[in-house]
């Protein structure tokens, strides 16, 4: 496991790399929760991420302190495969068919991370409608 310091760095990473690639800045939308921040297109509004501070028993297990979590959104058959690894969780506060958690204390490797944001991102483009005349 990581200390605090070290998941602040995963976070800024993970949000600088959407900044770079995506053009987005981090919403800070619930003023009790400074720590979460919400990754949302430009296009469509859809969120792709949100990060998250949260107590490890919130994620049921036995520890009292908190770790950074990345929810994105993911292919049902792609997330049914990663809950068998390690780092990867039932999405927190989100439908759980659409969305996985992503420990960030380590234990998923930032280049897999970064790969997944993408893959997020390109979920959440939706289908555009498009004129008939």
């Amino acid at each position: 496991m990581i200390t605090q310091t070290e998941q602040y760095a995963t976070r800024t990473t993970v949000l600088k790399y959407a900044e770079e690639m995506y053009g987005t800045m981090p919403e800070q939308l619930w003023m009790k929760y400074p720590l979460y921040s919400v990754l949302r297109r430009a296009d469509n509004k859809k969120w792709y991420a949100v990060i998250m501070n949260v107590p490890w028993n919130k994620l049921g297990f036995d520890l009292e302190e908190s770790v950074d979590i990345l929810v994105i959104k993911c292919d049902e058959i792609a997330r049914q495969k990663l809950l068998f690894e390690k780092g990867f969780l039932p999405a927190y506060h989100m439908n759980r068919k659409n969305w996985i958690t992503v420990l960030l204390d380590g234990t998923v490797n930032q280049e897999t991370v970064c790969r997944m944001l993408d893959e997020s991102y390109a979920i959440t483009l939706g289908k555009h409608k498009t004129c008939k005349k």
